[in-house]
């Protein structure tokens, strides 16, 4: 909340990056680098296409997630009329505006179809493909991505083009339109994640099916978002930028909600493991007997431990939260525990298949990881770089300034 302080604003100074700052830089250092990640990861691809489509398309759910994060923040925060996330929803709508560049780095995974779906050439006699291939089909997989990326897409430059706009007009009717845009916007966004989430990695083992999976994958994405909005927010920071603008106050709230979300993660995560372990059903229960044999016991275990135990403790304290030193080094460690989340979801089909039972790290999951995250650093970095930083123009950022947790 905020109380009785005078109205503040921001320097025009402190909210915009100038030229000759080290960030301005950033784009152009971050779009090489991702160009040569990717040309490395096809150089690799040799006789193992299916490592390579199987980590692209790991670390491409990664990333994609900060993309789909930073819409669903914007729009809540709209939905909601919260005044207290003004100072950081421009890192937000900046993350929204990658969606565009994902649906070209989605090319390899329509490359890699039939290496990774096996249902795309669905075996004779096998029941339950036959059975959906209503949906899991080529031609309405490839159109339901399409009307994905183009949704995701629209929504995203609305919000934005909207949000610049007002930075120079001030109009308070543009925050007014927005508000009455975001519950559309909400439930377009809710059906085409978890259907998304649904397509592109739930099918890859097509036999098993769970109906909250969408909305696990949506927790990881919420979690990786606010740990990455904390981040963005202290590097800019430690640039000289955005003096007295993001405070103590601010990470205070989004350490709360990484700590909540973390949460909330783990509830879908057990919930998903218990109903199917109690129901004891084969058909459901394969897809966690993968995860279970060999080495994948490890990673399932280092997983709980490592997502929910240790942040559990460690987020708790208001201290933690408070202190962005400590913050940075729980959000550094949720991004991590995000990229194992998205390993663990998407790779292990790959030893099924080929009669192993052992996680291993590829050199292909650095190169895409480099490949993929570089190019959406450099769209983020060029988005930060080309407006400023905080929504100057809305109505309500003095409150946003003035924001104090009780």
């Amino acid at each position: 909340m905020s109380h009785g302080h005078a109205p503040r604003t921001v320097a025009a100074e402190d909210v915009i990056i100038p030229s000759g700052h080290a960030l301005a830089k950033l784009p152009l250092i971050a779009a090489v680098v991702g160009l040569i990640g990717i040309g490395a990861s096809f150089a690799l691809m040799g006789d193992h296409p299916e490592q390579f489509y199987l980590s692209w398309l790991t670390n491409f759910a990664f990333f994609l997630s900060f993309g789909l994060g930073g819409l669903w923040f914007v729009i809540v925060q709209h939905v909601t009329r919260a005044g207290w996330s003004i100072v950081v929803r421009r890192a937000a709508e900046n993350l929204m505006v990658t969606l565009p560049v994902f649906a070209l780095l989605f090319i390899p995974v329509i490359m890699g179809m039939e290496h990774l779906y096996h249902w795309v050439h669905p075996e004779e006699g096998d029941v339950v493909l036959q059975g959906k291939l209503g949906y899991l089909n080529t031609t309405f997989f490839l159109g339901r991505a399409a009307f994905y990326f183009i949704g995701w897409a629209l929504f995203a430059l609305f919000f934005y083009a909207k949000s610049v706009r007002q930075d120079e007009s001030k109009a308070a009717q543009i925050s007014r339109t927005l508000r009455g845009v975001a519950p559309v916007a909400i439930v377009f966004f809710a059906l085409t994640l978890t259907f998304g989430a649904f397509d592109w990695f739930m099918s890859l083992d097509p036999h098993w099916f769970s109906t909250i999976f969408g909305v696990y994958y949506f927790a990881g994405t919420t979690v990786a978002t606010f740990a990455l909005l904390a981040l963005s927010a202290m590097v800019l920071q430690r640039g000289g930028l955005l003096k007295g603008v993001v405070t103590t106050e601010h990470y205070h709230d989004l350490g709360k909600y990484l700590f909540a979300f973390n949460v909330f993660w783990t509830y879908i995560a057990f919930s998903q493991y218990f109903l199917i372990w109690y129901a004891n059903i084969p058909e459901e229960t394969m897809w966690y007997m993968y995860r279970m044999e060999g080495t994948w016991l490890y990673v399932s275990a280092f997983l709980a431990l490592g997502h929910f135990v240790i942040p559990f403790f460690y987020l708790m304290s208001r201290h933690i939260k408070r202190n962005r030193k400590t913050l940075a080094i729980g959000a550094l460690w949720m991004l991590m525990m995000h990229w194992v989340d998205m390993y663990w979801v998407i790779q292990p089909p790959l030893a099924h298949h080929h009669g192993g039972h052992g996680a291993s790290l590829s050199v292909l999951d650095l190169t895409t990881f480099i490949g993929i995250g570089g190019i959406f650093l450099a769209v983020y970095a060029w988005r930060m770089r080309s407006k400023a930083l905080v929504p100057v123009g809305d109505p309500r950022l003095a409150e946003s300034l003035a924001f104090e947790n009780l």
